[in-house]
């Protein structure tokens, strides 16, 4: 079914963004499973910047150790397994609840390398449907400073949707 859904995306950032949105909307539309659904996500994501998404996937809060996010479904190369919040652009991110974009990953304190060639950063916070912090989705790219705030917008609009549309 999923196949059957994508269209070729616009060449324009945002309007590519708008059309992924929609897109993963409707793909995850009522499936209730939560890996499912970001693992959905985290490929429509990946193929629809391959140019610049080295590395997508989401790094989940772990409901037995809560002050620590654990690798969730991805595409790219291995990813850290772990990662204590506070830890890197992810445990940053999860423990500030904002998003976090680094044009240079070597120039981030505390900088958790899971494959040395990404050199830029995303990572935005997803929350569940009582605005608990669920986890984040990190988004690594080989170019430097390869996100911006249309990434941001677009990115924090669809993990928005990731519980909301269950």
């Amino acid at each position: 079914m999923a196949e059957a859904l994508r269209t070729e995306l616009p060449p324009g950032k945002a309007e590519r963004y708008e059309a992924l949105r929609t897109e993963v909307a409707a793909v995850i539309a009522r499936e209730p499973n939560r890996i499912a659904r970001y693992a959905s996500a985290t490929c429509l994501l990946a193929q629809a910047f391959p140019e610049r998404f080295f590395w997508t996937g989401f790094y989940l809060v772990d409901e037995h150790k809560p002050d620590e996010l654990v690798v969730g479904p991805y595409q790219g190369t291995l990813g850290c397994l772990r990662i204590p919040f506070g830890k890197g652009v992810c445990g940053a991110a999860a423990e500030r609840r904002e998003t976090i974009i680094v044009p240079d990953v070597h120039a981030f304190p505390g900088h958790i390398a899971c494959d040395s060639r990404s050199n830029s950063e995303i990572v935005v916070p997803v929350f569940d449907a009582a605005g608990a912090l669920a986890g984040v989705l990190d988004v690594d790219s080989t170019q430097f400073d390869a996100f911006d705030d249309v990434d941001r917008a677009g990115l924090e609009a669809i993990c928005g949707d990731l519980l909301r549309l269950a």
